[in-house]
């Protein structure tokens, strides 16, 4: 179950840009809990849906507390070691395939995103209807474990967003 607490304010812009210059399609600022979104993806519901729900995610992992988080971690951690390739979208792929040797064992802030991301990443696939998509590239039984990681926090707690 998901529980809201303070309004988030959504916008949407023209050829949305990152700070480093790369077009994105959203952006999250969970201090003023405002979104932006490359207006764009109005033209394609079922990915803006998609997004949506990422972009959610990121306020529901800021509310998530670390023993949830760390479980996340744990999964991750167990996928690497049986060398799981992919993702469940372009965000946490690009930041796993730019980990470097022992970034996990040393928590960088390049591993504490790409499990950011991840998790973002995972539950708009998982929450708009784990369908087939381009961006999807994680074999089905890495898939499955982070589905039963996602049923399993949903029956013990609530998501806060």
């Amino acid at each position: 179950m998901l529980h809201w607490t303070a309004p988030i304010r959504v916008a949407f812009r023209l050829r949305l840009h990152a700070e480093n210059g790369d077009q994105v399609h959203a952006a999250s600022d969970l201090r003023r809990r405002l979104i932006l979104f490359d207006r764009a993806l109005l033209a394609d519901r079922r990915e803006f849906r998609r997004i949506v729900v990422h972009e959610l995610a990121h306020f529901a992992w800021q509310r998530l507390g670390n023993p949830a988080r760390r479980a996340w971690e744990a999964v991750l951690v167990d996928e690497l070691e049986r060398r799981a390739r992919g993702e469940l979208g372009w965000s946490a792929e690009l930041r796993k395939l730019k980990l470097s040797p022992g970034a996990q064992a040393a928590r960088t802030r390049r591993w504490r995103e790409y499990v950011c991301e991840s998790f973002c990443d995972s539950a708009a696939w998982l929450l708009t209807g784990a369908r087939p998509h381009p961006e999807a590239t994680l074999a089905r039984r890495h898939r499955s474990r982070r589905v039963a990681w996602f049923v399993d926090l949903l029956r013990r707690s609530e998501l806060q967003i």
